[in-house]
């Protein structure tokens, strides 16, 4: 049992890590580890989740602050409706979805299968933007930001339904949103990415609070070697090519995105 405490403990830090060097991929990993490795219920976990990636973001987000990495108005643009359509959706549209969604011959595609699947697709035609990208920008082209307002608003409220929808992807879906609509460099977009997901993931927890019994203990350390992780994450990205950051993250984002839907269609 202590060997998975350990093996846990160490996972922090890469979560830490991915979080530092991609901005994302926290909530899709901290879930797992605490569930299978370390144990715990997966409701509690997810609201775990919420501290550990909230708690870490906030950190990461200082860094890149320091370096001027984070673009403060896209970042406030893109959130306020991105947390509207959270809540809404949350609120009215996940419980009107029927369950099951659909029926083929006998087989029941349940809606819990149907929002991992569709949240896997996401994934998949996110990753396919990132790895492809444009190949004909410059760094001076690419480090103009192309700030467009009603632009950029209707992708926090795209990103929101989706994220309230699937329950998790922060990163997986804000950062591709700021870097091929909102035209943010990588790295530019990997600082706002840990702001925004900062603020959500911590407001979140927040509604947690008072319907969790909390080991704080445990969750603190575990937040606290996922923040030496990010720092870590955070000085690898300063030697790391940003087109080559930004493919790494898009076949990330595949892997994940292909074996979540093997995972779910196993299920059936």
């Amino acid at each position: 049992m202590e060997i998975l405490v350990l093996i846990g403990y160490a996972a922090a830090i890469i979560i830490g890590v991915s979080l530092g060097l991609i901005g994302g991929g926290g909530s899709i990993l901290t879930v797992p580890v605490l569930v299978y490795i370390l144990g715990i219920d997966p409701v509690l976990a997810t609201a775990y989740s919420l501290f550990v990636v909230g708690s870490t973001s906030l950190f990461g987000s200082f860094t890149y602050m320091r370096k001027q990495l984070v673009d403060y108005k896209t970042a406030l643009v893109f959130a306020i409706p991105s947390f509207i359509a959270v809540f809404l959706t949350r609120k009215f549209i996940v419980p009107a979805l029927p369950d099951p969604l659909l029926v083929f011959g006998g087989t029941e595609i349940t809606k819990s299968i149907g929002i991992m699947v569709f949240f896997a697709l996401i994934m998949l035609a996110a990753s396919y933007s990132m790895i492809k990208g444009n190949g004909k920008k410059n760094a001076d082209e690419e480090s103009k930001v192309q700030f467009n307002i009603p632009l950029i608003a209707v992708e926090g409220v795209i990103v929101g339904l989706v994220t309230g929808i699937v329950g998790a992807g922060g990163g997986f879906l804000i950062i591709p949103a700021l870097v091929l609509l909102a035209k943010l460099p990588m790295k530019m977009a990997v600082g706002t990415s840990l702001l925004i997901i900062a603020a959500k993931s911590l407001i979140g927890f927040l509604g947690d609070v008072s319907n969790q019994i909390i080991d704080w203990k445990m969750l603190l350390i575990f937040t606290a070697l996922s923040i030496v992780g990010i720092f870590i994450g955070s000085s690898l990205s300063k030697k790391i090519n940003e087109q080559a950051l930004k493919k790494g993250f898009g076949w990330f984002v595949l892997f994940m995105g292909i074996y979540i839907i093997g995972k779910e269609l196993m299920a059936l």
